[in-house]
């Protein structure tokens, strides 16, 4: 019975470890593969930057972030109280409000 649960335990360990270096694989095939890709690009003459809408994003983050927050701190404020363990909802919201304040006070998107 010993012998049984201590291979479990080390399947268990394992499957982290294994994801966390197939996920890297992925990643790193991924990163040659689109660098390849735009040096053959630009050898031909046919590559054109991405533009950034740095407004839209910010503002799309913002309103995820307000709104995750907020639940999340309604719900661990309901089932905990004010405490501590609040912050892990009141942080994403704050981060939140903040970035939409960033596009209030921008203002205007400029050209």
């Amino acid at each position: 019975m010993a012998a049984s649960s201590f291979a479990a335990q080390v399947l268990v360990a394992l499957i982290p470890i294994v994801g966390i270096f197939l996920g890297s694989v992925v990643a790193f095939f991924y990163l040659l593969w689109t660098h390849r890709e735009r040096k053959l690009l630009i050898q031909q003459g046919t590559w054109s930057p991405n533009r950034i809408a740095f407004e839209a994003l910010c503002l799309l983050v913002g309103l995820v972030l307000t709104s995750v927050g907020l639940v999340i701190s309604i719900l661990i404020g309901i089932v905990n109280g004010v405490g501590y363990p609040l912050l892990g909802g009141l942080i994403p919201f704050m981060c939140g409000v903040s970035l939409l304040l960033y596009v209030w006070l921008r203002g205007k998107p400029r050209a």
